[in-house]
């Protein structure tokens, strides 16, 4: 049923999205990561149009960042956007950034998106770190580069009350092919480690290449409901949410090959957003509700912890709200915070004060 709730939706977007949603965003610090291209260039463009003091986009590569930073500038005018390095291959890079941030940030964070992600990797690896590559891109750097640029946005929070700081974790409708509530998925749940099982070659095998990337997806939503529900007993003005950008056109499949590539391309033409159009979906996880940016609207504290998908509120998996879901959810935030804590002594005085 879930799969079939999301051909269907899929098959809505013949339907075009609303115009993009706009906000003054001056004086504020927007970041996106994997900003140089796809989804995340192009709500990068999007939110330079809307002024910001300070716009950063993290990439992997500083050569191509700075090649999208030329591209806004000719597109937008907007000529403040800056190119800042980030791998989520390595943990030492994300700890890096976070250096980075503590020194040239300027001292606040509203806007943190949390975009950059790969396709399943067609052969099993293993990062320097010990992690399968696609695991720990999606799901296991971007938690630990949120975790490190927090104390950023609870200081905006602090320091500038007129404005509740978004973090927007992107995740897709494909969490609902994850297999981690199938058979084989609730052994790997079971294991004492389950970050561990999850990265091991033996389930790499277990299950088809694809559903790794629904697997992570379904993380990337686990973690930012855990996050909102810690953030809302301490700092509750930070507003968490994920967002599904929608069946779009993206660079996510460009290393895909065979039958299963034609299909896609099928599929691309009859019923995908083009990029800018699911841009619009992160823009707006990144801003609806917030008075300060666009208004009063929408009331800020229903999108808290919220899934969205086509600019609205949208229900998650069934095994996402399920029993067995929330406490794997539970299970997943808590080893989570133990890798962020052993790795860095910054995330374990946050996790002391706030989690």
């Amino acid at each position: 049923m879930d799969r079939l709730a999301l051909y269907f939706a899929i098959f809505k977007q013949i339907k075009s999205l609303p115009p993009v949603l706009q906000a003054d965003l001056t004086g504020k610090v927007v970041l996106v990561t994997g900003a140089n291209t796809g989804l995340g260039f192009e709500a990068a463009k999007h939110f330079a149009r809307m002024n910001p003091q300070r716009l950063i986009l993290a990439c992997r590569s500083v050569e191509k960042g700075n090649q999208a930073v030329r591209r806004i500038e000719r597109d937008t005018g907007y000529t403040k956007a800056e190119t800042w390095l980030l791998d989520l291959n390595r943990f030492a890079s994300v700890q890096a950034f976070a250096d980075r941030y503590e020194k040239e940030g300027g001292g606040r964070l509203d806007i943190l998106v949390e975009n950059a992600a790969i396709s399943s990797a067609q052969t099993y690896e293993k990062t320097e770190d010990g992690y399968m590559k696609t695991i720990q891109v999606n799901a296991l750097a971007p938690s630990l580069h949120t975790f490190l640029l927090l104390p950023h946005m609870i200081r905006t929070a602090q320091e500038h009350p007129e404005t509740n700081p978004r973090i927007v974790i992107v995740s897709s409708g494909m969490h609902h092919f994850s297999r981690l509530p199938t058979e084989v998925g609730r052994k790997i749940s079971e294991q004492p480690n389950f970050i561990e099982a999850l990265s091991s070659l033996e389930y790499f095998k277990q299950i088809p290449v694809a559903d790794h990337y629904s697997d992570t997806k379904l993380l990337n939503m686990f973690f930012a409901r855990a996050l909102q529900s810690k953030l809302s007993k301490s700092c509750p003005s930070i507003v968490v949410d994920s967002v599904d950008p929608g069946y779009c056109i993206s660079d996510l499949r460009r290393s895909l090959s065979g039958p299963g590539a034609w299909l896609l391309l099928l599929l691309d033409r009859l019923f995908a957003y083009s990029t800018e159009e699911g841009s619009r979906n992160l823009v707006h996880a990144a801003l609806v509700g917030n008075r300060a940016t666009v208004g009063p609207s929408e009331d800020e504290g229903q999108f808290k912890g919220a899934y969205l998908a086509t600019q609205k509120i949208s229900n998650v998996s069934s095994f996402a709200s399920s029993g067995a879901g929330l406490r794997l959810q539970a299970k997943f935030w808590d080893e989570m915070v133990e890798i962020a804590t052993n790795k860095d002594e910054r995330v374990a005085k946050l996790a002391t004060t706030h989690f």
